[in-house]
């Protein structure tokens, strides 16, 4: 990961200021690296260890966020990893513009890997990410969605970058069609898991430990896992009042909606949906040599659920 934090500051550099300081305050302000780092275990694991798995785990690390930047303009959003967001402190311009340059350098980088199949991956996954996002908008302030549609999101918007981040170690070990499927199934179901604890975060925890505002999701009309559950065992009146609230997009009584998810048991069969994706991540691993970097990759899909921010 030091390879790829001096990747990240070298391919960040621009000669536009502006640039430069909203691209390095957003890409240092905390994250995880959750996916820079399933680009290097799974190549790892695999048997790779040319510096391409550095270049391509900072791209995919710079389109991660873009689409922060992108999203945080989208959903108004004034607090991320515990700071300010962009958009907060740059105005939605300034971070979508930089959003924009992001995406540009990491496609200049996935030119650089010399790869085909690298391009394909990524061009994919971009725009399925961004179909995801187009969905997210439509599903917005509806609480009438399904289940399969709340999936349906996740799995374009979010775990489609881990699904390409996993199948990019692959794809660089040259290895064969039914172990990168493997790979990327992985990643898709680590990417769910991730998303569903997420959404269980928005309505447990406290700000600063989450780094978010809590009940942000249902400020911003999303109908997520935590709330179908409680809409569907919910008494009429609750059940009222939580359509109410997701069709407003209020938070006068957030209190009261966050006691109704909790007390309806929709937080805990949420994480259980959560781990079940991520047995099945688990699973997976076994088309792969048995090593200390698959054993990292079971260690990660154990910690996707049990995290608390």
């Amino acid at each position: 990961m030091a390879q790829v934090d001096a990747v990240i500051a070298r391919r960040l550099s621009s000669e536009v200021a502006l640039i430069d300081q909203i691209a390095h305050y957003i890409v240092h302000a905390g994250g995880k690296r959750m996916r820079p780092k399933l680009v290097l275990l799974f190549a790892n694991a695999l048997g790779y260890d040319g510096a391409s798995r550095f270049e391509l785990a900072a791209v995919v690390e710079f389109i991660h966020t873009a689409t922060l930047l992108h999203d945080d303009v989208v959903d108004e959003s004034s607090l991320r990893r515990g700071k300010p967001t962009a958009n907060a402190l740059f105005g939605n311009a300034a971070s979508v513009l930089v959003g924009d340059f992001l995406y540009s350098r990491a496609f200049q980088m996935m030119v650089s890997v010399d790869r085909m199949r690298v391009l394909e991956v990524l061009a994919e996954a971009t725009n399925v990410i961004a179909e995801g996002e187009v969905l997210q908008l439509m599903n917005m302030h509806d609480p009438d969605i399904t289940v399969d549609s709340y999936l349906r999101v996740i799995r374009f918007k979010t775990a489609k970058l881990f699904e390409a981040s996993a199948r990019l170690g692959a794809v660089l070990a040259n290895a064969s069609p039914d172990v990168e499927e493997a790979c990327a199934a992985y990643g898709r179901a680590l990417g769910t898991s991730f998303q569903l604890i997420d959404d269980v975060l928005d309505y447990e925890g406290d700000t600063h430990e989450l780094g978010k505002n809590i009940g942000d999701d249902l400020r911003e009309g999303k109908t997520t896992l935590p709330l179908l559950i409680a809409m569907e065992r919910a008494t009429p009146e609750q059940r009222a009042l939580l359509r109410h609230a997701i069709e407003q997009g209020e938070q006068e009584r957030l209190q009261e909606i966050v006691e109704i998810v909790r007390s309806t048991g929709a937080l805990e069969s949420t994480r259980e949906a959560a781990r079940a994706e991520a047995q099945h991540a688990s699973e997976c691993l076994q088309r792969l040599p048995r090593n200390k970097w698959t054993e990292s990759l079971l260690e990660f899909a154990i910690q996707s659920v049990e995290r608390h921010s």
